[in-house]
């Protein structure tokens, strides 16, 4: 937001499975009233993949920006792909997707455009 060109560690192909903050809040309050979710563990995500580069095309898009990264050497041990199985969650929680990932980067953006940072 403020003209810096990001930094992306790697050729930017590695993904992720993204999510929005009102999802992960969703879930823990789900699991509190859940029957037989103490003590167990759960993905909380969207369900997908994205790279960081699409994360960055997608932001780009939002902002109305043309900067491109800068890319340095991958960082050691860091993950190629991950993507989170979310049906334990759907299954034991009733867990569904709110903010899917491209209004997720949406919101987020405008926190931070009203929040001046």
């Amino acid at each position: 937001m403020d003209g810096r060109r990001p930094v992306i560690f790697g050729d930017g192909l590695q993904s992720r499975d993204f999510t929005y903050v009102d999802n992960v809040v969703e879930a823990n309050l789900l699991a509190s009233e859940a029957s037989g979710a103490a003590g167990r563990f759960f993905n909380v995500a969207c369900g997908g993949r994205y790279s960081l580069l699409d994360l960055l095309a997608r932001i780009k898009d939002i902002l109305g920006s043309d900067i491109d990264p800068i890319h340095e050497a991958p960082r050691p041990g860091d993950v190629r792909d991950s993507q989170a199985s979310i049906e334990a969650a759907k299954n034991a929680l009733g867990y569904k997707v709110l903010v899917d990932f491209d209004e997720g980067l949406r919101r987020t953006v405008q926190w931070y455009r009203d929040n001046d940072r």
